[in-house]
C-alpha cells in the first residue's frame, strides 16, 4: 500500500490513458493533457485479448517505446496490461513501471503461473483486476500466486463481471465482490475501473462515486484526445478534459473524519446488531419448521420442491416489500436464499 501512496498522495488515486496506444501522436497527446491535468499514471494497452480475431488487437512492442517516450516528456509513470510472459519480460525490458493483468488471464490459473514464475527476482508493481466471473476465491488465487514469489507491490482492479443477461452496463458491477476482496485483503489497494463496468461514458461518474461511497482506493479510467474514433473500446472513454470534470464533481468521503461523533454511530450500530441478532435466531426457529416440513413430506413421499409454492411465496413477499418502499430485486435475492436452504434441509430430511 505504501508504495502506491508514495506515488499518488491524496486519494482518490487516478490511472489514466487510452483503452489502445494506437499511434504515437495519439499517445503522447493524451498523455500531455493529462499530466497537465495532475494524472501521475499513465495507462495504455498495446497487446489487447479480443474476443474474436480480426479485430485491432494492439500495436505490439512498438508501443513500449510510445510510453518511453510519455514518460521522458511528461515525468508520468506507465502502466500496460500483460497476459503472459513474453508480454512480461517486453514490459520490464521496456521499462514499464507498473503493469496489470486482464480479467480474463485472472481466470486462469495455469497462465497466473506462468506469470508469477516469469516476475521471480522483478518486484514490479503488479495490479490484478478481477476475474470475468464473480468468483472472489479465484481472484485471491491469482493474487497468492504472485506473492508465492516474493512480490510485495501488488494492487487490485474492481472491473466488473461478465453477465448473460441484459443489463444497464457492459458489466454486472458486483459490488459485494469488491467489497469482500477489500475485507479479506484490507492491505491490498483497490482500484475500481468504472470504464469497464460502463460500456458508456455516460455512466462513469455515477460508478466511479460509488466507489468513492465503498472506500475504494483509487480508479483506473480510459481516456483519449478523440473517443469517438478510437481503434477500441470508443464508447467508454472520456477526453483529457472531460475526465478532469468528471473528477471535480466527486465527493470523496473519509473513513472515520474528525467531525464524526463516534459514539453516536456506535449507537445506532448497537441497535443494527441487535436486528441482525434477532434474525439469526429467526433463521434457525425457521429451519427447524423446516425440518418438520420435511419429516412430512418424507411420510407422505412428497418432493422437497413445490414450483407453485415457491412461486405463490415469492410474489406475496416482492408486493410487500413494495408497499413497504423495499427494493424489490433485494427481497427477492433474500428469499431466494433462504428457500433454497429451505428445500436443501428438506432433501436431507427426505434422505435420511
Amino acid at each position: 500500500m505504501k508504495y502506491f501512496a508514495d506515488i499518488f498522495g491524496d486519494k482518490p488515486w487516478i490511472i489514466s490513458g487510452p483503452c489502445s496506444a494506437e499511434t504515437k501522436e495519439q499517445t503522447l497527446e493524451t498523455a500531455r493533457q493529462l499530466a497537465s491535468n495532475g494524472i501521475k499514471v499513465f495507462r495504455a494497452g498495446i497487446w489487447k485479448p479480443r474476443t474474436r480475431p480480426g479485430n485491432f488487437e494492439g500495436v505490439g512492442e512498438i508501443g513500449l517505446e510510445w510510453l518511453q517516450d510519455v514518460k521522458r516528456e511528461t515525468g508520468m509513470l506507465t502502466a500496460t496490461e500483460v497476459a503472459n510472459a513474453k508480454h512480461v519480460w517486453s514490459a520490464i525490458k521496456g521499462g514499464i513501471d507498473i503493469i496489470w493483468i486482464g480479467a480474463r488471464t485472472t481466470a486462469n490459473p495455469f497462465m497466473m503461473q506462468d506469470i508469477a514464475e516469469s516476475l521471480k527476482g522483478c518486484n514490479i508493481p503488479v495490479l490484478v483486476k478481477n476475474p470475468v466471473n464473480p468468483d472472489v476465491e479465484l481472484w485471491l488465487g491469482a493474487i497468492e500466486r504472485l506473492e508465492s514469489v516474493g512480490l510485495s507491490k501488488i494492487g487490485l482492479i474492481h472491473r466488473g463481471f461478465s453477465s448473460y443477461e441484459k443489463i444497464l452496463y457492459r458489466n454486472e458491477p458486483g459490488w459485494k465482490i469488491g467489497m469482500e476482496i477489500k475485507r479479506r485483503r484490507p492491505d491490498l489497494p483497490l482500484f475500481c475501473d468504472p470504464s469497464h463496468i460502463a460500456g458508456k461514458r455516460d455512466y462513469l461518474f455515477e460508478l466511479s462515486q460509488k466507489a468513492m461511497d465503498l472506500n475504494f482506493d483509487g480508479l483506473m479510467i480510459e481516456s483519449h484526445i478523440n473517443p469517438d474514433k478510437a481503434w477500441s473500446d470508443a464508447k467508454q472513454q472520456l477526453t483529457p478534459a472531460a475526465l478532469k470534470e468528471m473528477l471535480g464533481k466527486l465527493v470523496v468521503r473519509k473513513v472515520n473524519p474528525a467531525t464524526a461523533s463516534m459514539e453516536s454511530l456506535n449507537e445506532l450500530r448497537f441497535h443494527i446488531d441487535q436486528m441482525d441478532s434477532d434474525i439469526i435466531d429467526m433463521l434457525r426457529k425457521r429451519m427447524d419448521v423446516c425440518v418438520k416440513i420435511g419429516e412430512y413430506k418424507k411420510a407422505n413421499n412428497m418432493t422437497a420442491f413445490q414450483p407453485s409454492r415457491w412461486d405463490s411465496i415469492l410474489t406475496k413477499y416482492v408486493g410487500m416489500a413494495k408497499e413497504r418502499d423495499l427494493d424489490e430485486n433485494f427481497v427477492a435475492q433474500v428469499f431466494s436464499a433462504i428457500h433454497d436452504a429451505s428445500v436443501n434441509v428438506q432433501t436431507k430430511v427426505l434422505n435420511s
